[in-house]
């Protein structure tokens, strides 16, 4: 046993590096893990077999007592006085076996190389081009060219779209429509993918939103972001090995500011993004009728969606194979054993994450768990076309809609936390796996801050007159709004505990916080959207937040990677303080924002520009 086992410590990993330096004459060592439950507690014991020992060898010999030395068994139950229970349940067996990856390993690590080195390629290509072309074009032709002010090279507006500028001599020169046709595709791909190309716009600081405006979101989706990533950073460990749990969870559950990392409601971050995803949704497709005259046609609703597929995929995609290709190839630690699982549900469930369903799946089935926020948005996007056809439809008819979506989605947390006594307060969570299965990843529980998104984008998108127009109709707003977002968290603290039956408490908040949230978030975007925003609006609005906010996808998708990178390789479990947990943090975060960077420029940013017609 280790240290401080009443706080939690009851794990007793042993030392992997020397069990794995251990050679026989016709064998090596093999590191397993015995999991093991006495009374309340659960935990694990390290063991080092031969290699030709199987998992189920190693399970029948603890069945049966035989790993001991000597008279001593290696597996000894904790003392009476950490445990009142004697007995020792076993729970099931892992071995870290060293296994050559196979087949489809080697797949998706190609899938990564490919995707990396074609941006790479038309980086090279574009470069020589342009090279060679200088060197061809005489000075006076220059100087002709550039009076003209034609480019060869395609250029990225401040809005991140792209406009592709084909110099003249190379159109007038083409022979044939085919050839024209092919050319010219050949080149928005070069440009598209080109980094010369990808990475303007990026670290630009002026607002990332098509047509300007709604300056505030940049920095209400950074620091979501931000709050996600701390939450992760204390979540990750603190389910796999603290050696001080128990310690940890007494600091959280009575401390208010820990709402930051992993404690309170959980997540509130993520419905704040639900709701940004709702607004931009609406405004976009609003902008997309506009352009198509007033018109809402089929046509107009799958390109809508197919842009959101190419929008979000590829990274996707990349971040899933990545991940998946990682597993396969690092030599683990002793904390191992929630990544094996995750790498044997990328094997068999790829699919749902290919099809935008992955949250539909038993929680434990999802290849990269952190995923499920994609399907989730994806299906709540495809219902903005509707909502917006009943808008245009009858006022009274999009009223009723929305406002019966609104109640079902309500409805839907107070029951589904009836039927599975469900709590309400994170540190909580980590025991329930019903709270994830059946509330936390499903569109039915969670549509309620989307839904307010969209109708908030639809009246920012269609309003004339400010909704604000005196200032005590402000103050009035802004002390509903604190008040709203301190019961929110509040609140959550006073029904900490996990209900044994049916809690009418329990049941409304969990139906009704998160669109009190996303409402009182709605709030602060209108109040800085007319003008009352004051000290709030200047901090959301500032430049710094668009660069970071143009890489906010790719950092929501590869944080958790380096998180699993760094628990999975400890051989000791973490120590919880807040400084030890702050420094875990911030390496996450500068690890993340730089690599975050690199895969916007290679991987999103090239299929959001590539064009498969030529304007």
């Amino acid at each position: 046993m280790g240290s401080n086992v009443k706080g939690g410590n009851a794990n007793q990993p042993g030392l992997l590096q020397e069990c794995q330096s251990a050679h026989g004459p016709t064998f090596s060592a093999q590191y397993c893990e015995v999991f093991l439950k006495q009374g309340t507690v659960q935990y694990f014991v390290g063991m080092c077999v031969p290699d030709s020992c199987g998992e189920e060898d190693v399970q029948m010999l603890v069945l049966h007592g035989r790993l001991q030395f000597g008279h001593t068994s290696l597996i000894p139950p904790l003392p009476h006085i950490l445990v009142n229970q004697s007995t020792q349940e076993m729970i099931m067996t892992h071995c870290l076996s060293t296994i050559a990856p196979g087949a489809s390993d080697a797949i998706v690590l190609f899938v990564c190389c490919v995707m990396v080195a074609i941006p790479l390629l038309a980086t090279l290509l574009t470069a020589i081009i342009k090279w060679q072309r200088k060197r061809e074009v005489r000075p006076a032709a220059q100087t002709s060219c550039s009076n003209t002010g034609l480019n060869l090279y395609g250029t990225m507006k401040t809005n991140g779209s792209y406009s592709s500028e084909i110099n003249d001599d190379t159109e007038a020169n083409t022979n044939s429509s085919t050839n024209n046709t092919s050319q010219s595709f050949v080149y928005r791909c070069l440009q598209a993918f080109s980094i010369q190309n990808t990475s303007q716009g990026v670290l630009s600081t002026s607002s990332s939103l098509p047509g300007g405006g709604y300056s505030s979101l940049n920095g209400i989706r950074v620091l979501s972001l931000l709050w996600i990533i701390c939450g992760h950073s204390a979540q990750f460990p603190v389910i796999n090995n603290l050696d001080n749990y128990k310690n940890w969870r007494t600091t959280v559950e009575s401390n208010p500011l820990h709402v930051l990392t992993i404690s309170g409601p959980v997540f509130l971050a993520v419905d704040t993004f639900l709701l940004l995803g709702g607004l931009l949704s609406a405004r976009t497709l609003l902008g997309s009728i506009n352009k198509a005259d007033d018109n809402l046609s089929p046509s107009l609703v799958a390109n809508y969606l197919l842009r959101r597929i190419k929008r979000i995929q590829p990274l996707h995609m990349f971040v899933m194979c990545l991940t998946i290709g990682l597993i396969s190839l690092i030599q683990w630690g002793p904390y191992w054993f929630p990544f094996i699982d995750t790498l044997m549900d990328c094997k068999t469930y790829w699919w749902a994450n290919l099809l935008l369903i992955s949250n539909l799946l038993p929680v434990h089935e999802i290849c990269i768990p952190w995923s499920w926020y994609l399907s989730l948005d994806f299906q709540c996007y495809a219902t903005t076309p509707l909502l917006v056809y009943f808008y245009r439809l009858n006022r009274g008819v999009f009223i009723a809609v929305a406002g019966s979506l609104l109640l079902m989605t309500t409805v839907a947390g107070a029951v589904v936390t009836a039927l599975m006594l469900l709590p309400v307060f994170q540190p909580s969570t980590l025991t329930s796996e019903y709270y994830v299965l059946y509330y936390y990843v499903k569109p039915y529980t969670r549509y309620g801050p989307f839904l307010i998104g969209i109708l908030a984008g639809i009246y920012l998108t269609t309003k004339k007159d400010p909704l604000l127009k005196h200032k005590w109709q402000a103050a009035l707003g802004w002390i509903f709004c604190l008040s709203i977002m301190a019961a929110v968290i509040g609140i959550s603290y006073i029904l900490k505990e996990t209900p044994t039956s049916p809690s009418i408490p329990h049941e409304l908040y969990q139906g009704l916080h998160r669109p009190l949230w996303a409402l009182a978030v709605t709030w602060i975007i209108l109040a800085c959207e007319d003008g009352y925003g004051g000290l709030i609006k200047t901090l959301l609005s500032l430049g710094f937040w668009v660069p970071l906010s143009n890489i906010s996808f790719a950092c929501y998708l590869i944080h958790p990677v380096f998180i699993i990178l760094y628990i999975g390789l400890q051989e000791t479990p973490i120590h919880y303080t807040d400084i030890n947990f702050m420094y875990l943090f911030l390496g996450h975060l500068v690890l993340t924002l730089v690599l975050s960077y690199v895969v916007t420029l290679l991987v999103e940013k090239p299929y959001i520009l590539l064009k498969w017609r030529g304007k």
